[in-house]
């Protein structure tokens, strides 16, 4: 079910033991035996994958290739490329074709990374199980009866099922970390401003990171190096010097400070978890870490500062689809047609018509109304009634000095310890369906990711092993100071070394 290392795969290209073509087809072989299963990807470049393998193994031959010449990446569809259709999961974008590509997407080619397709998503990355996209469920390759979790679930399944090296995926409240535990593989949540969001189509700009899933630690950290920056096309990002990422993975973490807060092993989580991430811990310890009790309190408002902000923001970001501008576009004629029979009904009742809406108004709700789905609505709404006059100082305001304080909480617990550790999901994979009917208890799934993305601050999750009772994956995440993205790999490929 997993695919090679990107370093084996680059040490077996240098050999000439396997070409880059040969490469694409291997993973052309297993989509083609896997994704209608599974769905993880919504659409696969074919062609043009096999195309580029060619000049890049021309590359390699020349000794002129980059960095990850051969590495096969599937991406997000909230991640638009040059020339192909990006969707994000809605019916709203099924047919729009990017003229631009992303900042991330451009980083990869530079280095002759190879994208194979585009990974299925919860629609605008509003969810967290994959199942609100609007083409279609991915599955878990662990068991297909179960969710691949979300909002980049294609992503995680994609790596998990051996279709490609690594993905990209796009974390604004967990969307990385909560895939990679329920897939079994690794995800990385880079600190805020360390990745450009240039070319991300965004659900809620101030959370909103993009981040890789891969097989393993060291190809995050690669991944990484590759992709961190400045960028001139994104305001938010940082000019914080890039480090050498690969060269913390294996390092000792002999005398690392590692926080535990009681707050994130309390009620709601799975026993048989509670116990696998203790065990790992364990072993960091015998390592030579030392473990040290926190408090986080203000953990219990996490949930509810982060669905007002960040529904608030999508509120925002998402008025620009509009049917005119962009996005599905209601059946004018229809539209106008149902107008007009309404008029006449109120006219014949003797009604007022000056209520009736414009017709330009009309075909805003409903290229809106065809163009969205459940979720996306649900939350449009969330977020447009906290801003609303009269509401917005008794909910957004209060929430924005609530994340502040969660800030302030954990500036206060890194200065007592490098890393804080915690699960990444309360529970393991759930079954397909068993959460749509129950917004709370999905919201709920993201409850120890939630904070890493309202204090802006770098989270990894890493496999922690396989759950006793259903035999799937459980992972177990670290989160660093802004920019410890070195530590958060230092401490996971121990984690990593310890279960081999």
């Amino acid at each position: 079910m997993q695919s090679s290392s990107i370093r084996i795969t680059r040490q077996q290209l240098e050999k000439g033991e396997i070409t880059v073509l040969q490469t694409v087809k291997n993973f052309l072989s297993v989509i083609d035996s896997k994704n209608e299963e599974i769905f993880a990807l919504t659409s696969v470049s074919a062609e043009p994958a096999l195309e580029r393998a060619h000049k890049i193994d021309e590359k390699v031959k020349a000794g002129t290739a980059g960095k990850l010449a051969g590495v096969v990446i599937a991406m997000k569809e909230a991640i638009v490329e040059k020339g192909q259709v990006t969707t994000s999961g809605s019916k709203m974008l099924e047919h729009f074709e990017s003229v631009y590509g992303s900042t991330a997407v451009e980083k990869l080619l530079a280095e002759d990374a190879i994208i194979i397709g585009r990974a299925n998503m919860d629609e605008f990355a509003m969810g967290s199980s994959t199942e609100n996209s609007a083409f279609g469920v991915t599955k878990n390759p662990h068991n297909t009866d179960c969710v691949p979790g979300g909002s980049s679930g294609g992503s995680a399944a994609a790596v998990a099922a051996g279709m490609c090296h690594a993905a990209l995926g796009s974390d604004t409240g967990g969307s990385v970390r909560q895939p990679a535990s329920l897939c079994g593989v690794v995800g990385l949540r880079p600190t805020y401003g360390r990745v450009s969001r240039y070319g991300l189509i965004a659900y809620a700009s101030s959370f909103d990171s993009i981040g890789p899933l891969t097989y393993n630690v060291e190809d995050a950290a690669l991944l990484l190096e590759v992709l961190a920056g400045k960028d001139a096309a994104d305001a938010t990002s940082s000019t914080q010097p890039v480090e050498k990422y690969t060269e913390s993975v294996g390092k000792s973490v002999k005398g690392m400070k590692v926080g535990l807060p009681e707050e994130y092993f309390g009620e709601g989580l799975d026993q048989d978890v509670h116990k696998m991430v203790m065990d790992r811990i364990g072993e960091l310890e015998k390592a030579g870490a030392e473990i040290v009790p926190l408090k986080l309190p203000l953990t219990k408002y996490a949930v509810a500062t982060y669905y007002i902000l960040a529904t608030a923001e999508a509120s925002s970001n998402l008025a620009r689809f509009d049917g005119i501008r962009y996005g599905h576009r209601a059946d004018q004629k229809k539209v106008a047609a149902d107008l007009a029979e309404e008029k006449k009904k109120i006219q014949d009742a003797g009604g007022d018509v000056s209520v009736i809406d414009s017709p330009l108004i009309r075909l805003y709700k409903q290229s809106r109304t065809e163009g969205f789905g459940t979720e996306v609505k649900r939350r449009i709404m969330l977020g447009t009634y906290v801003l609303s006059s009269g509401y917005y100082d008794a909910y957004y305001a209060k929430a924005q000095k609530i994340r502040r304080l969660i800030q302030e909480d954990f500036k206060s617990a890194f200065s007592k310890c490098d890393v804080i550790v915690s699960p990444t999901s309360p529970t393991t994979a759930f079954k397909i369906g068993e959460k749509t009917d129950d917004p709370l208890q999905m919201y709920l799934s993201d409850i120890y990711t939630i904070s890493a993305n309202l204090a802006g601050i770098p989270a990894i999750s890493v496999p922690a092993g396989m759950h006793p009772s259903d035999k799937l994956p459980v992972g177990i995440q670290f989160m660093a100071p802004h920019f410890g993205e070195s530590e958060l790999f230092r401490v996971a490929s121990a984690v990593e070394a310890a279960q081999k």
